[in-house]
């Protein structure tokens, strides 16, 4: 397994040099590594999650199990209820399923929106994304300047391989995801999230009907420059 010393010592790096920070939670596995190790060394991080009214039960089930079992305060964001509410009207409850922009402006809403919201104010963010991920995701750094949002973004695991992910959370016991046992390495929202068949992309479940080259949501555009 890979040394966490290195992610370890960015998410330090966060909370010390750019407070406020924030951890942006969606309760995949590697969100859940990154929680276990602020409360574990003490990071003064705080952790949102973006609520899209569109999570399968089992995200539902880990937040309230993980909220728990360290004692966080996970700060909630949603869409707006009349963008929700123009956007069904206009293109029906799963408009996003007829293309790429159709979907890309549900994402919008959903993610994109709130995720500025909960990052107004902060100096840096952390996520869980992974080089290994998806081929939008090979060139990640672990900090980068985030010129969209205006602030230090932190990937402490982007040298990380799945395998190491989940021997960190054997070797900690960190509650996880039910769906990560039924096939479904990397979760979204519930009507675009698949389980993976054997051989395929880790993230070969998300969106699985565009091309891997278009499988991001907007929150991590990859024109960031490093920083």
């Amino acid at each position: 397994m890979m040394s966490d010393t290195r992610a370890r010592d960015l998410l330090r790096e966060a909370a010390d040099a750019f407070s406020p920070a924030v951890l942006a939670s969606s309760f995949g596995a590697e969100d859940m590594v990154l929680l276990d190790m602020i409360a574990r060394h003490g990071c003064a991080i705080e952790v949102f999650a973006i609520d899209t009214g569109r999570l399968p039960q089992q995200t539902y089930d880990l937040w309230h199990r993980a909220a728990r079992r360290y004692g966080v305060a996970v700060r909630v964001y949603a869409p707006e209820s009349a963008d929700v509410e123009a956007y069904v009207a206009a293109h029906g409850p799963n408009g996003f399923y007829d293309s790429v922009m159709l979907r890309r402006q549900c994402c919008d809403l959903r993610k994109v929106k709130p995720l500025k919201r909960a990052l107004l104010g902060k100096r840096a963010w952390i996520t869980g994304q992974r080089r290994t991920q998806s081929a939008t995701r090979r060139d990640l750094q672990p900090r980068e300047w985030d010129s969209e949002n205006g602030l230090h973004k932190f990937n402490p695991l982007a040298d990380w391989s799945e395998a190491d992910v989940w021997d960190y959370i054997r070797q900690h016991e960190v509650p996880y995801s039910a769906l990560h046992d039924q096939g479904y390495p990397s979760i979204g929202c519930a009507p675009c999230t698949r389980a993976v068949m054997p051989g395929e992309d880790i993230r070969a479940g998300r969106w699985w009907w565009e091309k891997p080259e278009q499988k991001e949501c907007g929150l991590h555009p990859r024109a960031d420059a490093n920083g």
